[in-house]
């Protein structure tokens, strides 16, 4: 899910029409206020007690409750971390994973300390599905668990509550090692699980095809996101300006609708406004959080088959 050119410019490309432009979109209810969600280098100053307090306690001064997720990049053989946006051959630190933890207690002690009003904030831990790290899918999905479980011993009980996320993205792995880490963490751990996944090559509402890119489909998308556990709760990337990804999603949980597998269980929508600003703008691929979320809930109230009553959450990204 990080920000990089290359990404911005392979969401770009994808064809309008291969997807479904038909459904009419539904009047939207008000978008919530959105939360931010941070990319984690764990190494230097941006990544020290002070900045993942301070982290914390901005987001207690808003006032807001609703989940922040802090990726922390790929998992490495050895229980390591390699940095958010970087690739194998990259010369970046690699850091122990416990150090997410860590720098989870500090934000949630921000968190605590800075709130205004009775804000509730669910803190998600998340890393990606890039297996390029050496370390094969179920054994990452509980290393990750392990994490995570290890946070939440760490926190005390009050305006924070610890969850998991995971950035799947068919570009990155194979589908096997995708549901893999899914499996084995939901395996491990009943915390939930927030699946903010792109559909790279998915088709959108109303298309006849069923294919991903990089062998996945429509079946494997809805299993990382929803199909595995119970404990599975989708809040996806909506960063195309284009609203091509909403109509993605809407085709994935029409197909488990007419699978038999149930509808996607969609909590919200991610954006990436902050990240792109940050990192000198983006190309059709910077959503406002607003856009993000009613590109989401309008395409799902479109169709009979993918309607939600509600959808709670909007997040933004950026970078430390």
């Amino acid at each position: 899910m990080r920000f990089n050119r290359r990404r911005a410019a392979l969401l770009a490309t994808i064809p309008l029409a291969a997807l479904s432009l038909t459904a009419l979109p539904a009047t939207a209810a008000s978008a919530p206020a959105a939360t931010v969600s941070r990319y984690v280098p764990l190494a230097g100053t941006s990544a020290d007690a002070t900045a993942a307090r301070n982290a914390g306690c901005e987001e207690g001064k808003t006032g807001r409750g609703g989940v922040r997720i802090l990726f922390f990049g790929t998992q490495e053989k050895n229980n390591v971390l390699r940095h958010p946006g970087t690739r194998a051959d990259s010369s970046t630190p690699r850091v122990p994973a416990a150090q997410a933890a860590a720098f989870a207690a500090q934000w949630a002690e921000g968190f605590t300390s800075c709130r205004t009003g009775t804000a509730q904030a669910i803190l998600a831990l998340g890393v990606n599905n890039k297996s390029d790290g050496g370390v094969g899918g179920a054994d990452a999905g509980r290393a990750w668990a392990r994490v995570v479980e290890d946070a939440a011993k760490t926190v005390p009980a009050g305006p924070v509550s610890i969850a998991a996320a995971f950035d799947a993205e068919p570009v990155w792995s194979d589908r096997a090692w995708a549901r893999g880490w899914v499996d084995a963490f939901t395996g491990a751990t009943s915390r939930t699980l927030y699946a903010a996944n792109s559909a790279d090559g998915c088709p959108g509402y109303g298309s006849s095809s069923t294919s991903c890119s990089n062998g996945w489909s429509l079946a494997d998308l809805h299993y990382v996101a929803t199909g595995a556990d119970p404990s599975i709760r989708a809040i996806p990337q909506i960063y195309r300006t284009d609203g091509i990804q909403a109509r993605q999603w809407a085709a994935i949980s029409a197909w488990g609708a007419r699978s038999g597998k149930g509808n996607v269980r969609f909590v919200g929508a991610m954006s990436q406004r902050k990240a792109c600003e940050q990192r000198g703008g983006c190309s059709t691929t910077n959503n406002t959080p607003q856009a993000a979320w009613t590109q989401l809930y309008e395409e799902l109230n479109s169709h009979s088959d993918t309607k939600v009553a509600e959808l709670p959450y909007s997040t933004d990204m950026r970078w430390p």
